[in-house]
């Protein structure tokens, strides 16, 4: 139970000087665990420090980066920027209660968010707690999001312009993990405060999740009383890979005010499936992500706003180097590529018939350099091709990013 509680909970040591801590490598499994972890550890998986007798753990990371890029002939020149510094502060209140927040700061100070701050208390290895500011886990990347674990500078298109990247909201659920042999499987279900009408209207003109982001009155109360249910389950096998299936859904409009009925509730679901895995005789790692998005848009909306939207991402990552480099004994080199797909209208013009042609495709070849396991330097091209709602010759954007992100 003990050894268990330290895989779903952060585990936190009392260590003399500064100690670094590693949520696996304090477990003494009877089978390598090292390749059993499941994206739902992602906020636990991370490098802490604790000093001497302080209740407290910290840590972090930061990424920053460098970009040249070229629309349709036209370029904003050289620019260079901060993208985002985050940091971990955790402590164990107990032997079954624990405590972990992660701050971000964005753009330098532009965006100042908490994107987690929970008290989880453990019940069993299938049943635990979890209450406060909850990452809603939808897909993949939004619990594993972490800059030092990418070997992009950008994140994917489909989680940050589809799907809300790093969405989390106020609420509360249970989460469970349980091993058998090679294969391990877990479960999260929340209920928090969701998404409002931002995403219908806002400064885009189409349909899109990430404005409500902008709400911070979602960790204060609901928009309009209605629970969002999340949920997930994730099967690993230790040769073969992982996979998750996940639910986001709930009413997003305000139907009522003081008894008074306004509208009918208008829902807004999203399905997710991801799969990662690495090939073992070439140390191939992938790792993609789909998504499907379902929103009920009023008929007094254009046909601009899309009721349904899909996309995704797969990475694919090849070791190519490994081996000492400039002193760095675990150094590693990867070629890597992401191709992206996203379509924030899919559906037919009523009128015509003809498709709707509001989406973008992305190629990313990149190389990154690892000069240990949490910090990566990462050299990127990009190029796009996005098409407008009518169909019209898509805008291309090409450029060159270079970037730095770790772990501190």
């Amino acid at each position: 139970m003990k050894n268990l509680a330290i895989l779903f909970l952060l585990p936190l040591s009392i260590c003399k000087g500064f100690a670094q801590i590693d949520p696996v490598l304090l477990r003494k499994p009877v089978t390598d665990t090292s390749r059993m972890l499941l994206n739902m550890d992602a906020v636990y998986n991370r490098p802490l420090l604790a000093a001497g007798k302080l209740p407290v753990s910290l840590g972090g990371y930061v990424e920053a980066n460098y970009q040249y890029l070229n629309e349709n002939g036209i370029s904003e020149g050289h620019q260079f920027q901060m993208r985002r510094l985050t940091l971990f502060v955790a402590s164990s209140i107990s032997k079954r209660l624990k405590f972990l927040s992660e701050i971000e700061f964005e753009d330098g100070t532009k965006e100042i968010n908490i994107e987690f701050a929970s008290i989880d208390f453990e019940l069993a290895p299938l049943l635990n707690f979890r209450g406060g500011v909850v990452m809603n886990p939808i897909g993949s990347f939004n619990q594993n999001h972490d800059g030092p674990k990418w070997e992009f500078v950008d994140r994917p298109i489909s989680a940050t312009q589809m799907l809300p990247a790093t969405w989390s909201n106020v609420g509360f659920g249970i989460y469970g993990k349980k091993y058998s042999k090679d294969w391990v499987y877990g479960y999260e279900l929340y209920l928090t405060n969701g998404f409002d009408e931002s995403i219908i209207s806002n400064g885009q003109n189409k349909t899109y999740l990430p404005a409500a982001k902008e709400n911070p009155d979602r960790f204060e109360e609901s928009f309009n009383g209605v629970p969002l249910l999340t949920a997930k389950f994730a099967l690993r096998n230790n040769r073969i890979g992982e996979i998750g299936v996940s639910y986001m859904g709930g009413v997003y409009n305000k139907f009522q005010d003081d008894g008074l009925i306004l509208d009918k509730k208008r829902n807004v679901n999203v399905y997710a499936i991801d799969f990662n895995t690495t090939l073992s005789k070439t140390k191939t790692f992938i790792n993609g992500e789909w998504a499907w998005v379902s929103v009920d848009v009023p008929n007094t909306y254009t046909e601009q706003f899309g009721r349904a939207q899909q996309g995704g991402f797969l990475d694919i990552v090849q070791p190519v180097y490994s081996r000492s480099l400039f002193g760095f004994e675990k150094s590693v080199i990867n070629a890597a590529i992401r191709l992206e797909y996203v379509d924030w209208n899919k559906g037919k013009f009523i009128s015509t018939g003809d498709n709707i042609a509001d989406h973008i495709y992305s190629v990313v070849p990149a190389i990154s350099w690892r000069p240990t396991p949490q910090t990566v330097f990462r050299f990127n091209y990009r190029y796009n091709w996005q098409t407008d709602l009518l169909g019209n010759p898509p805008s291309r954007l090409a450029g060159f990013q270079f970037g730095f992100s770790t772990y501190f």
